[in-house]
């Protein structure tokens, strides 16, 4: 028997995470994350995250793509303190993953601007 992709597994537990947290559901985000115990399963969903944010971000102007990156700054520093620490680890997926909804929106406001 294979054991699933990690990448693959990490890009699906984002995506799960980030559904929760739109359908306003903190304790099933809350969940996902508790379902991923050992880092290397966190990182990888950081990971995902991360990717997603800075796709998230290039589209932005060019003010908010600054403050954007300063935040994501902010965030890896967040991740490196909390290393070894899956509960740190778990509230920094969480930081991100409300950052990236924060991108979202702000991409939303800036388009609804610009159209």
């Amino acid at each position: 028997m294979t054991s699933p992709d990690p990448t693959a597994l990490g890009r699906e537990r984002a995506g799960e995470l980030l559904r929760r947290l739109e359908a306003g559901d903190p304790d099933g985000a809350d969940a996902v994350l508790a379902d991923a115990d050992e880092v290397r399963d966190l990182v990888y969903v950081g990971a995902a995250l991360t990717a997603l944010a800075r796709t998230e971000a290039r589209a932005l102007p060019p003010a908010q793509r600054a403050q954007a990156n300063t935040r994501q700054r902010n965030l890896g520093a967040a991740r490196d303190a909390a290393r070894t620490d899956p509960a740190g680890l778990r509230l920094w997926l969480r930081r991100s993953a409300e950052e990236l909804l924060l991108l979202r929106s702000q991409r939303a406001a800036a388009d609804a601007i610009a159209g």
